[in-house]
Parts: C-alpha cells; sequence; structure tokens
C-alpha cells in the first residue's frame, strides 16, 4: 500500500469486532487463562493492545521493525541517550533542537560522555570529526532552526564503517514525506506532539529501529521496560485517529509553506528565507533525493531584532507560540524560546541571532496567513 492507505488503516490488528476505530483499552492489568500462561498481555506498562496497535503503526508507516510510543518527544531522545556508556564520543548536528543540547549537556555530560557538535550537513567534516570512541550520530534533517540538510545515506554508511549508530529525528518531515530507516539510519525517533498529533492536543514521542534484533534495540526495550516511559491508552488511540489525516495535511502545509516562503523573499523587512522547498536552499537537490516533500517549516530573518519582536505582538490569525506542526500556523522566536539555552557558541556557528522567527505553516488559507504576517512586519 501507498503511504495515505497505511496512514488510514495502519495495521488493523486491534480485535475480531470489526471496529474501525481501535478501542481504548484502559485496564492496568490482564487475567492469565492458567499458570505459565498469557493473553499476550500482563501489565499495562509492559505492553497495552491500544498503544502497541499505535507502534505497529509507526513501525509500518517508516518501515522498520519495532516501535515504542512514549510519553513525550524528549522521552524518546533520553531513551536513545541511555545507549551511550562514560567514556563514548557522540556527533550531534550543531544546528538542533534546545531540548535536546540540554539533556545532552546538562543531563548526560556528567556522566562522562563527550558530546560533540558539527555541521553534519557536510558529510566530509563530520567524518573528520569520528574517533575510535564515537558510538553515535544524532542529526536533524533539516534542522532546528536553519533548516539545514543532511545526508542520511552517506552519514549512515559513515557511521556503520566506524561502529557506531545514525539515529535521525524525523519530526519535521514525518514518515509521510521522509524515511531515515530505508536510507540505512538506525533509530528514527519523533516528538509525535508535533506533525503526528496535528492538532496540538497530544504530548508524545516515537522510537522506531530498523533491526528489531540488534543489541541496540534489545537495550531500548530493556531501558523501556523498566522506566516506564511509556504513552497511555487514551493519548495513544488519540495519536492513532490524527494519523489517520497526516498526508492530507502535510501536504496541505507543505504548499502552504511554498507559497509563504515564495512571499517572504519579496518583502523588504526579510533579509533571509531558509525553506526547503526553494531551489537556492543549499541542500535543495538532496532534499529532492531523500525525500519526497519539504515539509511547512519555514524560519527567516528580518532586519532588525525590534521587527521580530514588535511582529509578534501584532499576530491575529497566526499563534505567537512554541511548538509546530499543527494545522494552526505558529510564529515562534527561537532565542527566547525552543533555543533559549543554546550555548553562545552554537548560536554563533549557526546563525541563530535575535533576528530570526520560526514559522510553522497550517492548514489555514494561504492568503490569510499571508495577510496576517504582513500587516505584523509591515504595520
Amino acid at each position: 500500500m501507498h503511504d495515505f492507505s497505511r496512514e488510514v488503516h495502519g495495521t488493523h490488528t486491534f480485535d475480531s469486532t470489526g471496529a474501525i476505530s481501535a478501542p481504548i483499552y484502559t485496564s492496568a492489568t490482564y487475567r492469565h487463562p492458567a499458570f505459565q500462561q498469557s493473553t499476550g498481555y500482563d501489565y499495562g506498562r509492559v505492553a497495552n493492545p491500544t498503544r502497541e496497535e499505535l507502534e505497529k503503526t509507526m513501525a509500518l508507516l517508516e518501515q522498520g521493525e519495532r516501535s515504542w510510543a512514549l510519553s513525550s518527544g524528549m522521552a524518546a531522545v533520553n531513551m536513545v541517550m541511555h545507549l551511550f556508556h562514560p567514556g563514548d564520543h557522540v556527533l550531534l548536528s550543531e544546528d538542533l533542537y534546545g531540548g535536546t543540547v540540554r539533556l545532552a549537556n546538562e543531563i548526560y555530560a556528567r556522566y562522562n560522555i563527550r558530546f560533540e557538535y558539527v555541521d553534519t550537513s557536510d558529510t566530509g567534516l563530520t567524518a573528520a570529526h569520528i574517533t575510535p570512541a564515537t558510538k553515535g550520530i544524532f542529526i536533524e534533517t533539516p534542522s532546528n532552526p536553519m533548516m539545514r540538510i543532511s545526508d542520511i545515506k552517506a552519514l549512515a554508511e559513515l557511521a556503520h564503517k566506524n561502529d557506531a549508530l545514525l539515529i535521525v529525528d524525523n519530526t519535521f518531515l514525518s514518515p509521510h514525506f521522509q524515511k531515515p530507516l530505508t536510507l540505512g539510519a538506525d533509530i528514527v525517533l519523533h516528538s509525535a506532539t508535533k506533525y503526528l498529533c496535528g492538532h496540538n492536543d497530544i504530548i508524545a514521542g516515537i522510537l522506531v529501529v530498523r533491526d528489531a534484533q540488534a543489541d541496540y534495540a534489545q537495550q531500548l526495550e530493556l531501558f523501556i521496560k523498566s522506566e516506564g516511559p511509556n504513552l497511555p491508552p487514551l493519548d495513544s488511540w488519540l495519536l492513532l485517529r490524527s494519523i489517520k489525516t497526516l498526508g492530507l495535511r502535510v501536504e496541505r502545509q507543505a504548499a502552504n509553506a511554498l507559497a509563504i516562503a515564495k512571499w517572504l523573499q519579496e518583502q523588504p523587512e526579510v533579509t533571509d528565507v531558509y525553506y526547503v522547498g526553494l531551489p537556492d536552499h543549499p541542500g535543495f537537490k538532496l532534499q529532492r533525493c531523500q525525500a519526497t516533500g519539504n515539509g511547512s517549516m519555514i524560519s527567516f530573518k528580518v532586519k532588525t531584532a525590534a521587527i521580530a519582536t514588535q511582529a509578534l505582538g501584532k499576530l491575529h490569525l497566526i499563534c505567537f507560540a512554541e511548538s509546530l506542526g499543527g494545522v494552526e500556523t505558529l510564529l515562534t522566536y527561537p532565542l527566547a524560546q525552543t533555543h533559549a539555552e543554546m550555548p553562545p557558541e552554537l548560536l554563533s556557528r549557526t546563525g541563530l541571532d535575535d533576528r530570526l522567527l520560526r514559522l510553522s505553516v497550517g492548514i489555514e488559507d494561504p492568503g490569510d496567513i499571508i495577510a496576517d504576517l504582513a500587516q505584523a512586519l509591515h504595520g
């Protein structure tokens, strides 16, 4: 089946009643038929039928072998960080969500894991930073918020040549547009709060692995079973419901984003537009090779910080809010919100400054979005 069909139907393995919508199983524990016999479910932290249907659906969409639905995107990142040990070296995209940087620098670095930030859109530069202790390469592509594109296939080959894992945060594109596991990545993660949910009403995370029998997958299974960061049944059901319209939403959002990005390029107050769907984007050709769409995240710089901050208070249709990926268009000020705790060195290296705004384009009429941006920037 194609993605639209997979998104609507999932694996459809949840019960024998013929229900079109997966049931919500809220039981914390399950009755055993007899000693040493099980229905396949024992305790809700270990397995839940509603959550399991979501996990099977996400494994199907990402073309992986095993998936876990977790309580947040950061819970997913946290489980991945558990894979590394004292003395390990991990390369991360230097342009990265601030929460991931905070987790690495302020939590895991204290366990003598060395994190190094590199421009992973430059495969040669990334290769030059590999050491015998390197155990993982963690990337976002497109990156947050500067929209850099990294070569997933090339980085997977580089990682495996050095006995390391390639981990890809696929939040910005969703499996509808990009499937990193098919390009060689070992682990894909999502803040499912974003495009997978799409309605700004669930906090959730997803992990998917390429090889369920691999040691890293078995370790993840152990961590998740032992620590219990699992997504509750109701949220799992809501996410399953949302995924049915994933393709419709992200296709519409991407079409809107392209129109808005072109408009932004023509505005006198705007100095730079970062959108991977524009032909002059440095990663445009690579993006077309490894993804089927460009997503709907746009970052842009205006002439002064005053223009940026004043525009945030003039919005009517667009919401000045953190997060992204929902049907509502959101405008974010990364320096003070999503990347407020980024080290100054990384801010300088990536170009994230007080003139940068990040737009998550929704499904509204593109003319209405543009009209609101126009009055906020020009007004």
